[in-house]
């Protein structure tokens, strides 16, 4: 058992002796490497990336993405007032007939609507008939009047008159008599004297019944005419009253009716159907069931297929050279097509928080009638500018440039770079066109930047490569600055 224990120990010595010894070892490689000259370790090898400048052809275009749709769509809009719940709709996608249900929307409180619309024409009608009876009897009224009532209450009141003419005229003779017999005393004085009185009374029934024969000929007539006319035209204004609000009700009736059969929305033509595009900040699309929707609001669109295109943003800085009539070269997932620019819009894009402050203006790209072709496919739109035949041209990665111009960097015959400042023409997403300071077969680095001394990298401000600009930078104030350096 000693002697176990003795080798024990033994070997955990053996194996701390090793590990010290590692550790010297890595401690002094690792101060050597610290205290090596600064010469060793700067001594990396860097490959030089360069291009030799080519002349030949070269084309310019700008490059967007966009999805296809119709110059022509067919709206399908909802007809019905109010806010209204959908409770089925055709498929995004679907092609479907003329005729076929593309949307149903609910239906309860139209009905309900409808069964009071209904109810309120009944009773405007029964209202109207009313009226109609009592406007009758008004005229009926007038003609009665003129033929029966007032004739009767006439001659009424002339026989009044005449009756106390009658009367009148028998006091008179009576007077007369009592008056021959006073003369010969057989009637005394009192006597005479009362037929007189009833001659004054029966001349002052006479004047009355006169008096009422005249009011009633020129007054009474008069006024009852005007009050029974006035009852008639109350009855027709009511009439006409009664008449509109049929009118009116019948008219909400019909609506409603309308509104009811709207609540089916059924395909104009036989086509393609697709959902309108939702807003950007919308997280769930205009139509789906359940989806509330409000009078006017376009439900689905049916595009014609046979004029289809797509619409693109151009950069404000080139929009100025995109025309009408420039070809284009459309590239989808299955195929690549040939168009031409058909509109291009005169107001930009309204910002917002998804533009990233960049201004673009909207470009239409018409394309030819082909098979196949479905709105909402992604493409990508290449908008030739301009093509040269014969020119020298050099990566976009080639040239740099500064406060004091672009430049580019060549590789001499022994090995040592040259900065040398050039002109530039256009440029595409790859080259750029270089007018003066280079030659055709000289070499220019692709990496510039890694050559740069480092006062110069301190000195520069601003170093950016022209892949950014992308050729959309208008270069002729640049070329103008260093035509007078130069």
């Amino acid at each position: 058992m000693t002697n176990s224990a003795n080798d024990e120990k033994a070997g955990i010595g053996r194996w701390i002796i090793r590990f010290v010894v590692l550790a010297i070892f890595l401690g002094g490689a690792g101060v050597g490497v610290y205290y090596l000259p600064d010469t060793l370790l700067s001594k990396e090898v860097i490959e030089n990336l360069t291009y030799k400048v080519t002349r030949g052809p070269i084309k310019i275009s700008v490059t967007e993405q966009g999805t296809l749709e119709s110059s022509d769509n067919t709206e399908i809009k909802c007809k019905v007032r109010g806010r209204n719940t959908v409770t089925w709709v055709v498929e995004s996608g679907a092609i479907v007939k003329e005729g076929d249900e593309l949307v149903r929307l609910d239906t309860k409180v139209i009905e309900e609507n409808l069964s009071l619309q209904k109810t309120n024409v009944h009773e405007a009608t029964a209202t109207l008939e009313e009226t109609k009876t009592d406007t009758a009897q008004a005229q009926i009224a007038i003609d009665s009047f003129e033929e029966g009532r007032y004739t009767k209450g006439l001659k009424s009141r002339d026989a009044e008159v005449q009756r106390a003419q009658i009367n009148l005229d028998a006091s008179k003779d009576k007077y007369e008599q009592y008056r021959q017999l006073f003369k010969r005393g057989r009637v005394s004085e009192l006597e005479l004297d009362g037929s007189a009185f009833t001659v004054t009374q029966a001349e002052l029934q006479l004047k009355v019944a006169q008096t009422r024969l005249d009011v009633y000929k020129r007054y009474t007539r008069a006024m009852d005419l005007e009050q029974l006319k006035g009852r008639l035209n109350a009855h027709k204004s009511k009439l006409s009253a009664d008449e509109a609000g049929l009118q009116m009700d019948m008219a909400r009736r019909a609506r409603a009716q309308t509104e009811l059969e709207n609540c089916v929305i059924k395909a104009p033509k036989g086509g393609l159907v697709i959902y309108p595009t939702a807003a950007a900040w919308k997280d769930t699309p205009d139509i789906a069931e359940g989806v509330n929707v409000s009078h006017d609001q376009v439900l689905l669109i049916m595009p014609d297929l046979d004029q289809m295109q797509i619409e693109i943003g151009i950069h404000e800085a080139i929009v100025d050279r995109v025309r009408m009539g420039l070809e284009a070269t459309v590239t989808l997932p299955d195929r690549e097509l040939k168009a031409k620019v058909s509109e291009v819009a005169t107001i930009a894009q309204p910002l917002g928080p998804w533009s990233g402050n960049v201004v673009k203006y909207d470009t239409i790209i018409s394309l030819p009638t082909e098979e196949g072709l479905k709105p909402g496919m992604s493409a990508e739109v290449e908008v030739v500018l301009a093509e040269y035949d014969d020119v020298l041209y050099v990566p976009v990665s080639a040239v740099l440039e500064t406060e004091e111009g672009h430049f580019c960097w060549i590789e001499q015959s022994t090995g040592e770079t040259k900065r040398q400042r050039v002109i530039l023409g256009e440029s595409n997403d790859v080259y750029v066109i270089v007018e003066q300071g280079i030659k055709e077969g000289e070499k220019v680095l692709l990496n510039p930047l890694e050559f740069m001394e480092e006062t110069e990298l301190a000195s520069a401000d601003d170093y950016r490569g022209l892949g950014d600009t992308s050729g959309y930078a208008d270069t002729e104030a640049t070329v103008e600055e260093a035509v007078s350096d130069e």
